[in-house]
């Protein structure tokens, strides 16, 4: 019976802790996303709409194709690849979410490497 008395402030702590999750309010939008590479912070912008991603980077233009698989997660495919690595596609999953942005996983499609970033909504 201690046990169990013991065992309930812990319970109630954990399932007072509910990760939000409202993706749809980012299916649509214009974002950003900074990351580090070699200690040099980089950004990159992105626009999502109606199946299309366009995102610019380092001054340079990408457009993919946007699956939604469910409501937080996504595949991302180039519509123009320049080279094999660009032509596999990759998994997106929003893991969660705030006012103005979200938490994601990410990696190519049937690796089990994944790394994990944060999108702020521009617009």
């Amino acid at each position: 019976m201690k046990k169990i008395i013991l065992l309930l402030p812990i319970l109630a702590l954990v399932s007072c802790y509910n990760a939000e999750h409202n993706c749809k309010d980012f299916k649509n939008g214009k974002f950003k996303f900074e990351f580090e590479v070699n200690g040099v912070k980089k950004t990159t912008f992105f626009e999502r709409k109606d199946g299309i991603e366009i995102e610019t980077f380092d001054g340079k233009t990408d457009t993919s194709t946007v699956r939604w698989v469910s409501d937080c997660e996504y595949i991302l495919q180039k519509k123009h690849p320049k080279n094999m690595a660009e032509e596999k596609a990759i998994s997106m999953k929003i893991l969660t979410t705030e006012k103005d942005s979200y938490t994601f996983e990410f990696g190519m499609v049937g690796s089990e490497e994944k790394q994990r970033g944060k999108v702020f909504k521009v617009e």
